[in-house]
């Protein structure tokens, strides 16, 4: 009796998580009996996914953050490079998370392991200098934008452009009257979506600014509710320790546990940290603002690093900015509820706004789950 294909994954946040178990779902579809294994996190699980340590130890952003985890991070991979080397998987993919990914991607490749990355690494944003690290480490790149194949293919780097996966899971046209129904909110209630963050640190950063953007737009629009989807029980507590000490307790801000595609599809304007939510905010059509902090030093670093004006998914793909940016010091309370009033109510920029999300879910729309799978079948054929 042949042995069960193994396929080792590796998945460092919730974007990563809902990538890779769609990708998952997909491949067992081919490979009934696959075994999946590695770190991953609750959606992966439920798709039949063992996880060897969970998704959240790498859910870290920025230089300085990164730097403080960085011994139990470089331990965790050693861990786990050792436990491949032992029991060599018939293929590695790493989902995302670069920085963690391409060092054991490296190591694989070199003992003839094939190390798919799904995710292309951002060199169009910054830190370019990747491509040469890339090429050394990866036997194919699954891309997710259009505009990326070009850049890895005039580096004869292996790549697929599969699309990506929230654009097939999310309608064209979501029901927004359908979904505040479902969520009880009354029709003349103006309902803002606030998403501080799937990371501790992020949540650490924003909370604070989003609740008090909360309070000056709440006396600008009376009749409002915020919807504050939280991912983990740890990221909710951090933001009831915010609504504590800003003595917000009593304002009409509703937690949820993740859920955050209800808050996109329900609101009339979001408040949107940097991210796979904008890109969520843009599928749900969902008029946004973007609002970002990281440690100082981070930011420092990471101005001068970064090559294009926009951090916002919807601004990149866009190619100009159709989403307003509130970055570090920008992101203030004043601008943010003057920038998400003004949004709220300018029924033209609306229209256009939706116009422009529209065309960029088409784009991406490519049955990312099934194109995915089809480039790794080969790496597999001969297991």
């Amino acid at each position: 009796m042949p042995k069960p294909v193994r396929i080792a994954m590796v998945a460092g946040e919730a974007s990563g998580d809902l990538l890779a178990a769609h990708l998952i779902a997909a491949l067992r579809r081919h490979l009934p009996e696959a075994e999946f294994f590695g770190i991953g996190g609750p959606k992966m699980e439920a798709a039949g996914f063992d996880a060897l340590w969970p998704a959240e130890k790498l859910a870290v952003n920025g230089f300085v953050e990164v730097l403080r985890h960085y011994r139990e991070l470089s331990a965790i991979r050693r861990q786990l490079l050792r436990r491949l080397r032992h029991e060599p998987p018939d293929v590695f993919i790493g989902v995302d998370a670069p920085d963690f990914n391409l060092w054991l991607e490296r190591r694989l490749k070199q003992r003839g392991i094939p190390a798919v990355h799904f995710v292309g690494p951002s060199i169009w944003a910054w830190r370019g200098g990747r491509i040469h690290k890339i090429a050394r480490s990866v036997s194919r790149i699954l891309a997710l934008f259009p505009f990326e194949p070009p850049l890895y293919e005039a580096h004869q780097i292996p790549v697929s452009y599969v699309g990506h996966p929230l654009a097939d899971l999310i309608p064209l046209q979501p029901d927004h009257a359908a979904i505040r129904e479902r969520l009880q909110l009354r029709a003349d209630q103006t309902v803002f979506a606030l998403l501080p963050g799937s990371r501790l640190s992020e949540v650490r950063q924003l909370a604070t600014v989003y609740i008090r953007t909360a309070r000056l737009l709440l006396a600008r629009f009376p009749n409002a509710v915020f919807l504050v989807p939280l991912l983990s029980r740890a990221t909710r507590s951090l933001f009831e320790a915010a609504l504590w000490r800003e003595g917000a307790q009593e304002m009409p801000m509703r937690l949820m546990f993740a859920n955050a595609h209800s808050a996109l599809a329900a609101c009339d304007c979001a408040l949107v940290a940097s991210g796979t939510a904008t890109l969520e905010a843009a599928l749900f059509k969902a008029p946004h603002v973007i609002a970002y902090r990281v440690a100082p030093l981070s930011w420092q670093l990471m101005k001068r690093l970064r090559y294009q004006p926009w951090v916002g998914l919807p601004n990149i793909l866009a190619g100009r900015f159709i989403v307003p940016e509130f970055l570090q010091d920008e992101a203030t309370p004043e601008n943010l509820a003057q920038a998400v009033g003004n949004l709220t109510l300018d029924v033209e920029v609306r229209q256009r706004l939706r116009a422009a999300f529209l065309s960029i879910h088409e784009q991406l729309r490519h049955g990312t789950a099934e194109q995915a799978a089809a480039a790794l079948l080969p790496y597999l054929a001969a297991t």
